[in-house]
């Protein structure tokens, strides 16, 4: 049943069922998206916060006992071992300063018992992509410090990845352990000590993209805002004063 308005200028408001449902649909899906993003923006501040206390506390020794990703994760650690140089992976699609490249990890087998942390060693340029750069290891025991960082673990994969060879699209650590036969700590160590091995060390802070998201949240609150105004203009019809 539709409803009958007061007519204004020749016009009444009298809605179309079909277009309130889509359009309470459109405004349900479009607030939705708005309030992700709005806790991505709040999620990444969070991280900010545990990583500006995490930097001005002492770093954490990181050795060869288990330990949980939440409880190192933008922390400053440290770590003693050597590199397990024959399992470097070299992940892909890496930008820097415009340049397409690769973050170079290596396995870091610590002291004092049968585990291994990951270390991103730092980024280096693509180059020739037929082959992959050629990045010197540090040989013999290395004292190794950085933050603790546990990688993404939602990702579109457009194709398996490949069950050997050093180049990974996405580092997914379970996987790892499997492939490279390890037992590894659930997270990884971005390197902030110098090595001298030509690795560019240059890490995003944690509230990275804020803006971005705080941005595509109003896109998506306004879309809301357009449906519920156009449902409004275009439920407004012309009234045939000879038939009401």
């Amino acid at each position: 049943m539709t409803t009958r308005g007061s007519p204004i200028g020749g016009r009444a408001f009298r809605p179309r069922p079909l277009w309130g449902v889509a359009a309470a649909l459109f405004v349900a899906l479009t607030v939705s998206l708005g309030n992700w993003q709005v806790r991505r923006a709040e999620q990444k501040l969070e991280a900010a916060r545990r990583f500006d206390a995490g930097m001005r506390d002492a770093a954490l020794s990181i050795s060869a006992t288990p330990i949980s990703a939440e409880e190192v994760e933008h922390r400053r650690v440290s770590a003693r071992g050597r590199f397990i140089a024959g399992s470097t992976l070299f992940l892909d699609n890496k930008v820097l300063r415009g340049v397409a490249g690769y973050h170079v990890v290596t396995p870091l087998r610590l002291e004092g018992g049968d585990m291994q942390v990951l270390v991103d060693r730092g980024w280096i340029a693509a180059g020739d992509r037929l082959a992959l750069p050629s990045v010197p290891t540090p040989q013999g025991g290395q004292m190794i410090e950085g933050i603790a960082v546990a990688p993404i673990r939602r990702f579109l994969e457009l194709a398996p990845e490949p069950a050997t060879g050093p180049l990974r699209q996405n580092l997914v650590i379970e996987r790892e352990e499997r492939r490279l036969a390890l037992k590894l700590q659930p997270f990884v160590i971005e390197q902030t000590s110098d090595a001298r091995d030509g690795l560019a060390r240059v890490w995003e802070r944690p509230d990275t993209g804020v803006d971005m998201h705080r941005s595509y949240a109003l896109q998506w609150y306004s879309f809301a805002a357009l449906a519920i105004l156009l449902y409004v203009v275009l439920s407004f019809r012309r009234v045939d004063p000879g038939r009401d």
